[in-house]
């Protein structure tokens, strides 16, 4: 079984991870149903698929590059951390990270195909997150929430995603509140059978002064399944304490990210 809490307590290390394994009850991959032509069509990404931590899972640039009040917003929050030893307050309390956090965590993701759309259930948090390929357009005045609004559409065997319309306290870069007009454009692909990749590029005017880019690679577990998270359940976590570090993306006081390649 794999060894993770449901609380912001089990923040994983790669130790951890490294425990990781089938989960009880399940000794093979559930298949994808078929019977429906346009489905047919597609690549079989239906499972569970996880992030790690290996040399090579993901690429990042060491710096995003802001704007001079981005850039300001940066600097007052490092200032803060170093004044008062906070490391990361919103997920401390159990508010998820949103997007793009939500696929840079190394817990699981499963990936569940249906006409018109495909849903990726998070097991951090228990989150859902719904990609719509019917065609629609993005909304012109989304609703703000988490993981936003994403639509997407396939060339090939090449999902395109985009994302629009975050809630306030999502942040990408720690410490600095995204623009209104913020997109997250995200490119997902069979590398092989068991590994996908995803491009992911944030584009926000007036935070930043050129787009954010970086590359993940997602591993297929097939005989995983999503367990339960519950953050709120045995969170001895309070802000300024014990240094939460749930999002990847999140910086240690040494201001490195320690499962950034180009960190190393």
């Amino acid at each position: 079984m794999r060894l993770w809490s449901t609380g912001a307590c089990a923040l994983v290390s790669a130790a951890t991870l490294a425990l990781a394994g089938p989960a009880s009850g399940q000794t093979a991959a559930i298949p994808r149903a078929h019977g429906n032509a346009a489905m047919d069509k597609l690549p079989d990404w239906s499972g569970v698929w996880t992030l790690g931590v290996a040399g090579g899972a993901r690429t990042a640039p060491s710096q995003p590059k802001l704007t001079p009040s981005g850039q300001a917003q940066m600097d007052a929050f490092r200032e803060k951390q170093k004044r008062e030893g906070v490391q990361q307050s919103a997920q401390v309390h159990c508010l998820p990270p949103g997007m793009p956090g939500i696929m840079r965590q190394p817990y699981p993701i499963e990936f569940l195909f249906t006409p018109g759309r495909v849903t990726l259930f998070a097991e951090t948090y228990s989150q859902a997150r719904r990609i719509y390929t019917d065609g629609r357009a993005l909304p012109e005045d989304p609703d703000p929430q988490f993981n936003g609004n994403s639509i997407g559409h396939w060339k090939g065997d090449t999902l395109y995603v985009e994302t629009i319309g975050l809630s306030d306290p999502v942040q990408y870069v720690p410490g600095v509140a995204h623009g209104e007009n913020v997109k997250i454009n995200e490119k997902m692909w069979l590398e092989s059978p068991s590994v996908m990749r995803i491009e992911t590029t944030i584009t926000d005017p007036g935070v930043l002064s050129e787009p954010l880019v970086s590359q993940a690679a997602f591993h297929k577990e097939p005989t995983w399944t999503i367990r339960e998270y519950v953050c709120e359940e045995n969170n001895r976590l309070t802000e300024g304490k014990d240094g939460a570090n749930i999002d990847l993306g999140e910086r240690g006081p040494d201001g490195k990210d320690p499962f950034s390649d180009t960190d190393k």
